[in-house]
């Protein structure tokens, strides 16, 4: 339960309520796109409230109050702006990959389900994340926050390193068979349907990985036993596990009654966060990721020590397929984060439409069609209007300022014009080609008219003339 708010707290609560409901009201406004002067200002407030907080409380103690809850909702908002604005390497743009990083690395070390393949790319991208809090000059409150929380995923990464550091040389290769082999056993007990044709194939490596063990043991080369053989053991009995609740709930479609509503919920997010995984390019604003996040999160927290229970306390079964959705749904909100350009929303038409010329280009190259001035037509033209947006050699926002990702774009639209010019180039060269081939045609026809001559010389009188054609027709 959340901790009161104390008395010298209350006005940091009040400003941050107002900021967040400032920022709302900005995510829901579509009429117009969002200016950067405006989340710029919305930051630097607040800054100004988390200085405030820091001077009133201690800096090594945790706390966990409305306040805390409230400073989160606007920390995860504000970050998702500085993305849609294209500030993907700003300080603030680094809060909701933190929080989103953070969640996943729970729920890993939650399952215990994860190897040192799936640690190495959480540990680069946080080097990445504080390289960027780093270079903030100068240093305020709100870097002191997101080092706490890098520090926090640190830790977390450490502790899930540790815990993989006790299995022996030996036992690793079967830990990543079984860490496999369980992902597909979950992820096809989330299926509608699944077939007992891809459940079969699954049972039969377990079975042969269950093979290997002499008296409940896993043995190494000579007959060694290995260290940490409850980890191998505990996974090996947990897929079992799950894929016999898969072929027991088979014609119950898997989950329980009371586990239905929150399965179509979370089987719902997945599917719009799948569709925005293809189409983010030219649909995503980043803000719109906030709903998805709040609703997984409320979803998460009606866990009980892990599991979802039922109105009697009891935990019906497809606890698996939920836990599977959820962490999945985790994951492609932290891809669609990472994968955010640097390129605000009001470029982003204009880079998507580049993106595509591109595209269009290097395939018509790539496969080397022979290319008229009417087929390069509608590229040209296409980078013509492009280009006449531009006000000094800069793409300029609807007020007047200079949108994030003039770089970006810029290197886009030179790529375009280098392919068109490569291509015109190719044109000629096809023109030349057959001008020369022309040539060697005259050439060909006058060398045998000049042969036939030789061969059959002028008649030296009018009769020879008429005789000649009188021989020639029929």
């Amino acid at each position: 339960m959340a901790a009161p708010v104390p008395q010298e707290e209350l006005p940091i609560l009040e400003a941050l309520i107002n900021i967040r409901n400032r920022l709302a009201v900005l995510k829901k406004d579509r009429g117009d796109y969002i200016k950067a002067s405006d989340v710029n200002s919305l930051y630097q407030a607040v800054v100004k409230q988390v200085t405030k907080l820091n001077d009133v409380r201690d800096e090594h103690t945790t706390y966990n109050n409305r306040l805390d809850t409230t400073l989160a909702d606007v920390f995860s908002l504000l970050s998702l702006f500085y993305l849609t604005i294209g500030k993907t390497r700003d300080t603030p743009a680094t809060y909701s990959q933190i929080a989103s990083m953070r969640q996943i690395l729970r729920h890993m070390d939650e399952s215990a389900v994860y190897n040192q393949s799936d640690l190495a790319p959480f540990r680069r991208r946080l080097s990445e994340l504080r390289q960027i809090v780093q270079h903030e000059k100068p240093a305020n409150a709100v870097i002191k926050l997101l080092e706490r929380q890098l520090n926090e995923c640190d830790a977390i990464v450490r502790a899930l390193e540790e815990n993989l550091s006790v299995l022996s040389v030996e036992l690793i290769p079967i830990h990543e068979r079984l860490v496999t082999v369980r992902r597909q056993l979950v992820a096809l007990a989330a299926k509608d349907a699944p077939h007992k044709a891809e459940l079969k194939p699954l049972q039969e490596e377990l079975l042969k990985i269950d093979a290997q063990r002499v008296d409940g043991k896993f043995l190494g080369p000579g007959g060694i036993v290995p260290a940490s053989q409850a980890v191998c053991s505990a996974l090996l009995e947990e897929c079992f596990e799950i894929s016999q609740e898969i072929r027991a709930h088979e014609d119950s479609r898997h989950v329980g009654e009371a586990l239905k509503p929150i399965h179509e919920r979370l089987a719902g997010i997945r599917a719009e966060l799948e569709s925005l995984v293809l189409t983010h390019r030219w649909t995503l604003r980043e803000t719109d990721l906030w709903n998805y996040s709040s609703a997984l999160q409320e979803i998460d927290k009606m866990r009980v020590d892990g599991k979802f229970l039922d109105s009697e306390g009891g935990r019906p079964p497809g606890q698996y397929i939920l836990l599977y959705l959820l962490r999945r749904c985790y994951g492609l909100i932290y891809r669609l984060l990472s994968s955010s350009e640097s390129v605000s929303e009001e470029l982003m038409p204009i880079a998507n439409k580049l993106s595509t010329v591109k595209n269009c280009l290097n395939e018509v190259l790539k496969y080397g069609a022979t290319c008229t001035a009417r087929d390069l037509y509608p590229y040209q033209l296409a980078l013509f209007q492009i280009d006449s947006l531009r006000k000094d050699g800069k793409f300029v926002g609807s007020d007047g300022s200079i949108p994030e990702g003039q770089g970006i774009v810029m290197a886009h639209l030179n790529e375009c014009h280098e392919l068109l010019e490569m291509l015109k180039e190719s044109m000629d060269e096809g023109d030349d080609d057959e001008d020369e081939e022309e040539e060697e045609d005259d050439e060909d026809y006058e060398d045998e008219y000049d042969n036939d001559r030789r061969a059959s010389p002028p008649p030296e009188s009018e009769e020879d003339t008429e005789e000649a054609y009188a021989d020639e027709t029929p």
